[in-house]
C-alpha cells in the first residue's frame, strides 16, 4: 500500500467518531444495523429498547450519512491499512459507540488491525455473542491490547457466562462487579479506563 496521511485515510474508511464522553475517538455505524440489537429492540426491558444510538444527535445532521459511509467501505481490500492509519497510535480506542459488529470477518479485520496497533488499547462492546463464540473457536484469544465485553441483553440482567470480559445495565438492582462512574461526572469518563482494564471483568453501566 502506498503511504496515505492520516486524513486521507480517516477519509478511506468514512471517517471516526468524536463522542464528547469519550477520550479517544471512536467508530460506529448506525444501530438499525445492529443484528442482535434489532431483535431485542422489540423486547420490552431489553436494554436495546432504550437504545441511546437511535435518537439525538445520532439520528439527525451528518452521522447517519458518515455511519453509511463507513457501512459501505467494510469490506474493501485495504480497510484493516486504513485503519491502522487513522488510529494513528493513539492510546486509547473504542469500537461501536453506535451499531455492533457484523460478521467475522469484521470481527477478524478489527483484531488485525489492534495486533497491529500494539501501542493502542481497544475496547468493543457487542452484543454479538455468537460471532464472539465462532470467532475464539476458529481463531483463539484475542489479543491482549484488545477487550471485548459482551453485552447482557436485558437490564438488571446477569453478566452473559463463557466470556472472560462483560458488561451489564443497572436500574433497579445493584451493579454487577465495577459500576461505571460516568454519572457523576457530567457523563464522561474522564480519567476513567475501566472499560479497557484487563483486570475489570464486568462494568455496569446505569441506564439513564
Amino acid at each position: 500500500m502506498e503511504l496515505i496521511t492520516v486524513k486521507q485515510a480517516t477519509e478511506n474508511v468514512g471517517g471516526l467518531s468524536n463522542t464528547s464522553k469519550l477520550p479517544c475517538k471512536s467508530f460506529g455505524i448506525s444501530a438499525y444495523r445492529c443484528k442482535v440489537g434489532s431483535e431485542l429492540r422489540k423486547i420490552k426491558g431489553s436494554i436495546c429498547s432504550k437504545c441511546y444510538a437511535l435518537k439525538g444527535q445520532y439520528v439527525i445532521g451528518p452521522v447517519p450519512n458518515a455511519h453509511a459511509a463507513r457501512h459501505a467501505v467494510l469490506y474493501r481490500k485495504d480497510w484493516c491499512d486504513n485503519m491502522v492509519i487513522s488510529i494513528n497510535n493513539a492510546p486509547w480506542f473504542r469500537w461501536f459507540d453506535s451499531g455492533d459488529v457484523q460478521s467475522l470477518r469484521m470481527l477478524r479485520n478489527i483484531v488485525i488491525v489492534a495486533e497491529r496497533t500494539p501501542n493502542t488499547k481497544h475496547w468493543l462492546p457487542t452484543k454479538e455473542a455468537a460471532i464472539v463464540a465462532a470467532y475464539l473457536k476458529k481463531h483463539g484469544a484475542f489479543p491482549d491490547n484488545l477487550i471485548v465485553r459482551v453485552s447482557a441483553p436485558m437490564i438488571d440482567g446477569p453478566a452473559p457466562k463463557r466470556f472472560e470480559f462483560t458488561s451489564t445495565a443497572h436500574q433497579d438492582k445493584a451493579p454487577i462487579g465495577f459500576e461505571c462512574t460516568a454519572p457523576q461526572t457530567k457523563n464522561k469518563c474522564e480519567d476513567c479506563r475501566a472499560c479497557w482494564d484487563r483486570s475489570v471483568k464486568n462494568v455496569s453501566y446505569k441506564m439513564h
